[in-house]
């Protein structure tokens, strides 16, 4: 992943959670640092969405049959590591990643730790998703943890115990 580029479009598209300064940048290296981790190679393009509880909400019942808001969802672009490409870059196209920044705020106030480090790590498990990880199964839960708390730590945003 040396000389390999990531694009990470971030777009905030609600107005009731103030973006602190340098969460965007934090977002970016939560992305490249997940595909260093899965040492993924080539060019690739991510879209981050920051939303708030009514749009995911709205979206988690059209895309999953979910009346209800959550966290953060996953549009995978690819399957078994075959992703699109861009033509006009090359690029692995991986997906969509939508983040509620309201349920984000009251996930870090819950877990008493940052309002930076609960999005970064909604960030990385989303990011796996979109590398075609899941947790449905205790064992692939687990691997899944194990793979975010590395990617956390190595992103200075490690869980305090």
């Amino acid at each position: 992943m040396a000389n390999d580029k990531v694009k990470v479009i971030i777009t905030d598209s609600q107005k009731k959670v103030r973006i602190p300064t340098g969460l965007r940048m934090r977002v970016r290296r939560a992305c490249i640092a997940t595909l260093r981790e899965e040492e993924f190679k080539g060019n690739a393009e991510v879209n981050v969405t920051f939303v708030d509880d009514e749009e995911i909400h709205s979206m988690n019942k059209q895309f999953r049959n979910i009346d209800s808001s959550t966290d953060v969802l996953s549009f995978p672009m690819g399957e078994n590591g075959v992703y699109d490409t861009n033509p006009a870059t090359g690029a692995k196209i991986l997906g969509d990643v939508v983040i509620s920044l309201e349920h984000a705020a009251a996930q870090a106030e819950e877990y008493e730790h940052s309002f930076e480090r609960e999005v970064c790590y909604l960030t990385v498990h989303s990011m796996l998703h979109l590398l075609g990880y899941d947790h449905m199964e205790a064992q692939e839960k687990a691997v899944m943890r194990m793979k975010e708390e590395t990617v956390m730590e190595r992103i200075g945003l490690a869980r305090r115990i």
